[in-house]
């Protein structure tokens, strides 16, 4: 994995103590989709939980990066329910979010406007009785015993200390993980490079009077984008397998053709790669309002508020999803979901595309079947208290990404808060909960497992 580290200096922090800031059962790190579900979760079956999250609304990439479409079918009925049902069930109630055209015979089922679900997954949270520190950034575990004792945070205030029995690493990159010696993996095998990222986008200005096909006319812009380039016109641009999303009636569409590739763990490079991808925004609008009818007096109504990244580390865990898992169906007997969604590779290299060349050309499951989301690909040798949900659990390359999307990301994560809450209530650890008790409460909670062998 390629790091900046451009100073080998060091400094010697001396001792001090450290404020605590307040302590609860379950700790989960990270607030995106999965971190909202574990949180929720935990609380709903009685335990104390704190929600740690480092940008200003919960969320993650699907309010703060504008990618709001979920997958919850296996083509031919919706296998995925629980909290990620309720979620979707709340967000339409209020007009937040809209059924995809082929429900359910798509894996794609819903597409929502990420405004709303910053709304309804705040108020969940609120509901359960969490306790929601954004704004806070997740520092350093404290470790005893191969137990995390406590979890340090930067605050506007300052450096505090947040105790807990049980934690979740719900941060995507796997950062609280990492930091507590738990082994990972980065990239695929052959090269080490993780999926490519997009910077989503939306416009406003367009000729209202143009039909609605053409304000969504993503294959027009891609042939005039294709052809510019050819021409010499545009040699930045990558021929990506761009898409618009639906958000509702009233708010239009999300576009998604600005991929770029690079690490998602350098600070500096991501922070030019989210500069880079703006800076393309800008000289493509300004061909689309010259090349385009009805775009010319075109802006830019938002951008996501970072990159909406695919990969980035992945834990060692007790048992690692790979890409068989997925295509055969395979069912588990630790499972705690199901997962519909294919292997989509967004090429490393950043053109955008989907592909599967490193293992070979078959990417989807047979229409009516699903794979089991596996309890031992969120748990590890090493921390017995910590288990992660989201897209840092364990699998390969390859795995990962079927298992990244949101819908599976938000099953890891009820899973995982209820054992947490199972665990901390028995003071036991996380590894020794009977999963069939576990099963049990999820089945309970409206998670479909009726397959479990």
């Amino acid at each position: 994995m390629k790091t900046s580290n451009k100073s080998c200096k060091q400094l010697k922090i001396p001792a001090s103590k450290i404020d605590v800031l307040t302590e609860a059962d379950v700790v989960v790190c990270g607030g995106g989709c999965s971190g909202v579900t574990a949180a929720v979760a935990a609380a709903r079956h009685g335990a104390s939980v704190v929600l740690i999250e480092r940008w200003p609304t919960v969320g993650g990439m699907a309010t703060n990066a504008l990618v709001n479409g979920w997958h919850r079918s296996d083509r031919e009925k919706v296998v995925i329910n629980g909290l990620v049902e309720e979620s979707a069930q709340r967000a339409e109630k209020e007009g937040w979010i809209v059924q995809d055209s082929q429900y359910p015979h798509a894996h794609e089922t819903h597409w929502f406007d990420p405004e709303g679900m910053r709304i309804v997954w705040h108020r969940m949270l609120k509901e359960a009785g969490v306790r929601t520190f954004c704004h806070t950034a997740v520092g350093e575990p404290l470790i005893e015993d191969r137990k995390i004792k406590a979890v340090f945070v930067d605050t506007k205030r300052g450096r505090r200390a947040i105790l807990g029995k049980m934690f979740v690493d719900s941060t995507g990159d796997g950062d609280l993980a990492a930091k507590a010696g738990v082994p990972f993996s980065y990239g695929r095998e052959s090269d080490g490079l993780v999926q490519g990222m997009t910077l989503i986008f939306s416009l406003e200005g367009i000729d209202k009077s143009l039909s609605k096909e053409r304000l969504e006319a993503v294959p027009g812009v891609m042939d005039l984008m294709r052809e510019l380039r050819d021409k010499g016109d545009l040699p930045q641009f990558n021929d990506a397998n761009c898409g618009h999303y639906l958000r509702n009636a009233e708010n239009g569409t999300l576009w998604n053709m600005l991929p770029v590739s690079g690490n998602p763990l350098d600070e500096e490079e991501l922070t030019s790669l989210t500069a880079e991808a703006r800076e393309k925004l800008v000289s493509y609008l300004a061909l689309w309002r010259k090349e385009l009818p009805g775009y010319e007096k075109a802006s830019i109504r938002e951008t996501g508020f970072a990159l909406g990244v695919r990969e980035s580390r992945r834990i060692t865990g007790l048992k690692a999803l790979d890409h068989n898992m997925i295509l055969d169906a395979v069912k588990h007997k630790d499972a705690i979901g199901h997962g519909v969604w294919m292997i989509d590779i967004h090429d490393p290299k950043g053109t955008g595309y989907t592909t599967y060349s490193d293992r070979g050309t078959k990417n989807m499951l047979e229409a009516g079947t699903s794979y089991h989301i596996p309890l031992g690909m969120c748990l590890n040798k090493q921390i017995s208290n910590l288990a992660v949900a989201g897209r840092c659990a364990s699998s390969t390359h390859e795995a990962h990404s079927s298992v990244r999307v949101q819908t599976h990301c938000m099953v890891m994560g009820q899973g995982v808060g209820t054992l947490a809450a199972m665990a901390s209530d028995a003071n036991r650890k996380l590894g020794e909960v009977n999963v069939k008790d576990l099963q049990k409460k999820l089945r309970a909670d409206g998670v479909y497992l009726d397959d479990v062998p």
